[in-house]
């Protein structure tokens, strides 16, 4: 995760949008996967607290277990706009990320629908200040965190 990736500007852009979506990130992260369970009802089934599994995306959002992974998701993107500068420095981080998910069984594809809910709750976060500048500089953002997170899947597979 090369630190030179993203612009100042961009940096500027997501540091600003990010400060409004920090002063309530539960409820922006469950925006965030209401609508991934939306694009991708498939990933239901993967979310598994004490052998429950959940009918519905609506009882899996109400858990206790499940808002603290939104919890978890959340402050790990808090903690990609922190090292915005150095990137870097999260990378072993976010590679044994990978291998966790990896570990439960989700698949790499699976981070596109992320991404794209990502986006949607940032748009409904901002509303008209979700520019096409500050949705190039997350997609920009999303995509060095999911190259990070991939080689997770990459190392899973060398050390087999």
């Amino acid at each position: 995760m090369e630190s030179g990736r993203l612009s100042s500007t961009e940096q500027a852009l997501i540091r600003e949008s990010w400060q409004k979506v920090s002063s309530n990130l539960l409820q922006h992260g469950i925006v965030l996967f209401t609508r991934l369970f939306d694009l991708d009802p498939d990933l239901l089934p993967l979310f598994q607290y004490n052998c429950k599994q959940f009918s519905s995306p609506q009882e899996c959002l109400s858990s206790p277990e499940f808002l603290d992974h939104i919890r978890k998701v959340m402050l790990v993107i808090d903690a990609a706009v922190t090292h915005l500068e150095n990137l870097s420095s999260l990378e072993e981080y976010l590679t044994n990320l990978g291998k966790k998910h990896q570990a439960v069984g989700v698949k790499v594809d699976s981070f596109s629908a992320v991404g794209e809910s990502l986006l949607f709750m940032l748009e409904k976060c901002l509303g008209t200040a979700f520019s096409p500048d500050v949705r190039e500089a997350w997609t920009r953002l999303y995509g060095a965190v999911v190259k990070a997170m991939s080689r997770g899947w990459d190392a899973r597979k060398e050390g087999e």
